[in-house]
């Protein structure tokens, strides 16, 4: 009987993707099939759109490094994580819209999305994870039973389930109706660095620090799959929609694929320099991506998954067994599996060259709408800001202030925001510059960010030091607004204290006047 590694097609890489200054920690497809997701320590959220040729968007906006990104079921709004404490969910076109979640009190280390688009579930290293609305904009409930930083949060399909994992070493489970922790796996050997559901909800998979992938079933709450196939700690993983395979990313600067139903690793592919920091499939399961710490994002196409499932069932059924085969949705029970990198997987080229694409050109976009700020469960409106389609008289567009606290710009995201938005060039220099522009779109290179803004350089510091001081007023009202607050705060606490004393001045001197009236019937005055 062949193998099913024999009868497989080797993933392949499809496109490679550079635009990221620093390491890229998260990536997503969206549901649509027309674009990838990724978020970098470069503090920029990058949207590749698919299609050949096809020009990429680069969001800033986050204070810090982003840590997670996530498409919502209906692929219309992406959530990003950052260091800087806050979510943010945008519009992935060029309107650059976005709205802004004060999320946590520490770096916010994971988002997602509920399967019906309705909540948000993030995870801190504040030790909690939350849970948002996402049409009402505001905070709903927080769970508090990790002892140290969480690490990831997901939603089970049918969203009745949260499963979350941190630095405490410990997987919980939670019951989103009553609140309460339901389950913790805490047979850890490092800190727990990721955990999902997979796709039917009957099992989730847990990564470590220590490079072990476990895989527990949620109707037994036993361990079924235990995997040991990386030289060092798994960053990221994600189930195949069949929920027959699984790809993990690890520090040891590989991607490893397994097959669930066969219990064994049968892929090892290499093509980043340095830790592989997120991997995701898409939601088809044709195509998979891959982020590193080398800044680059490749996308492979799948390729191992065409084997239709009746044939693995057919596979299961020749087995000798006692146990009846397993339905279409599970994953088969077997003891623990220890696998060690050798000579059991196959090796995909040790480096990966990318013959396939060129560079797609980047328009770098800010928020050019109000931003509103949400605070727990009190929502500020910051004030209408101008239009980035508006000039003034010198030709300059108006630029988007930092509306809060929260936001901010910074050395060339300033420059990239001052006209890149839609509308920023004069009409006789595109009536100029139109052919050459479109001559070198096809040839896949990428217009410096300057000449896309049509402003003459000299502009660009007056502009940077513009925004530097708006930033700096922004926080500072946001300061006063803070010691207004506290100072309300005391006038109320002083009034109430003030009350507590007349009202006792009163009550003791009642009791004073009936005590006089008792002893001689004499009244007694008070001054």
């Amino acid at each position: 009987m062949p193998t099913m590694a024999s009868v497989m097609e080797d993933p392949a890489l499809e496109r490679h993707f550079k635009g990221h200054k620093d390491a890229v920690t998260c990536t997503d497809f969206n549901p649509n099939r027309k674009q990838l997701a990724s978020g970098s320590v470069d503090r920029s959220l990058m949207i590749w759109n698919l299609a050949p040729k096809a020009r990429a968007f680069r969001f800033v906006g986050h204070q810090d490094a982003i840590t997670a990104v996530q498409f919502s079921p209906s692929g219309n709004l992406v959530a990003t994580s950052s260091k800087d404490r806050t979510v943010r969910l945008w519009t992935p076109s060029i309107k650059a819209e976005s709205t802004v979640f004060k999320a946590h009190t520490a770096t916010v280390r994971s988002v997602s999305f509920s399967n019906d688009g309705q909540r948000l579930v993030t995870g801190s290293d504040d030790k909690s994870v939350k849970v948002w609305s996402v049409h009402r904009q505001c905070f709903l409930y927080s769970l508090s039973q990790h002892t140290n930083w969480v690490r990831c949060a997901r939603f089970s399909p049918d969203g009745r389930l949260i499963a979350s994992c941190g630095d405490d070493r410990s997987v919980r489970l939670w019951d989103t109706s009553t609140k309460h922790c339901i389950n913790c796996f805490s047979d850890y050997g490092g800190s727990a660095t990721f955990v999902d559901f997979n796709s039917s909800g009957t099992c989730i998979a847990s990564s470590a620090a220590d490079s072990s992938l476990k895989i527990w079933d949620l109707r037994t709450n036993k361990l079924i799959q235990h995997y040991q196939v990386h030289s060092a700690g798994i960053n990221s993983f994600s189930f195949h929609p069949s929920n027959n395979y699984l790809i993990s990313g690890s520090s040891d600067s590989t991607i490893k694929i397994l097959d669930l139903l066969e219990g064994r690793l049968i892929y090892t592919l290499h093509g980043h320099k340095g830790p592989v920091l997120t991997v995701a499939f898409s939601r088809a399961g044709d195509l998979f991506a891959s982020g590193g710490a080398d800044g680059q994002v490749l996308m492979w196409r799948t390729n191992f998954d065409t084997k239709s499932y009746e044939e693995v069932l057919q596979l299961h059924n020749r087995r000798s067994t006692p146990d009846p085969p397993p339905h279409l949705t599970d994953i088969y029970p077997r003891g623990p599996h220890l696998h060690y990198p050798q000579s059991t997987g196959i090796q995909i080229k040790p480096k990966v060259a990318d013959t396939r694409s060129t560079d797609p050109p980047v328009i770098e976009l800010g928020q050019p709408v109000p931003t509103t700020t949400l605070l727990s469960s009190r929502i500020h409106l910051t004030p209408p800001q101008v239009s980035a389609n508006t000039h003034h008289s010198n030709g300059v567009p108006a630029h988007h202030a930092a509306g809060s606290r929260f936001e901010g710009w910074t050395g060339e995201e300033s420059v990239g925001r001052s006209g890149l938005i839609a509308g920023s060039q004069t009409g006789a220099r595109r009536r100029g510059r139109g052919r050459r522009e479109e001559e070198e779109e096809e040839r896949g290179q990428t217009q410096p960010l300057e000449d896309l803004s049509g402003h003459p350089s000299s502009l660009n510091s007056t502009l940077r030091h513009i925004v530097q001081q708006l930033d700096i007023l922004t926080q500072t009202v946001s300061v006063l607004e803070e010691r207004l607050t506290l100072t309300e705060d005391k006038l109320k606490e002083c009034l109430s204290f003030q009350s507590r004393i007349l009202r006792d001045v009163r009550v003791s001197g009642e009791r004073r006047r009936s005590e006089s009236d008792e002893s001689d019937g004499s009244p007694v005055l008070f001054t």
